[in-house]
């Protein structure tokens, strides 16, 4: 293995623990992904009992960390809001409003498959 590619594995394995460094912080200091988080351990638990399909476990992933995916991007750009304009300024209000607007779409379609999967098995 020459340089390059050495130093090529060992940045990618970096970039990976900077993202695991990230996420464990998004877990340990935003409400909004606690509770995002509480609700994929719900919603594993519920696949586990009713014995979803590979199908729906794979719609039902992609949903969860769609919204988990993407209110860490709202939080990333509310933490450089802030950082760039710390005083409440309406230009800034809009673009967090934006932010939280792609959560708000990305938590709708999340809770559209969860009933797409679960109200049948409730009904049954």
């Amino acid at each position: 293995m020459d340089k390059t590619e050495e130093s090529f594995l060992v940045n990618r394995i970096k970039s990976v623990g900077f993202a695991f460094k990230g996420m464990i912080h998004l877990l340990k200091t935003e409400a909004s992904i606690k509770v995002q988080f509480s609700l994929a351990l719900i919603m594993i638990a519920l696949g586990i009992y009713f014995e979803i399909s590979s199908i729906e476990w794979m719609l039902q992933t992609f949903a969860v960390s769609l919204v988990m995916s993407i209110e860490g991007l709202n939080t990333a750009v509310e933490k450089i809001a802030d950082f760039i304009h710390p005083d409440h300024h309406p230009k800034i209000g809009i673009i967090k409003d934006i932010a939280a607007g792609a959560v708000f779409i990305a938590s709708f379609a999340a809770i559209t498959v969860s009933c797409l999967i679960y109200i049948p098995k409730f009904m049954a």
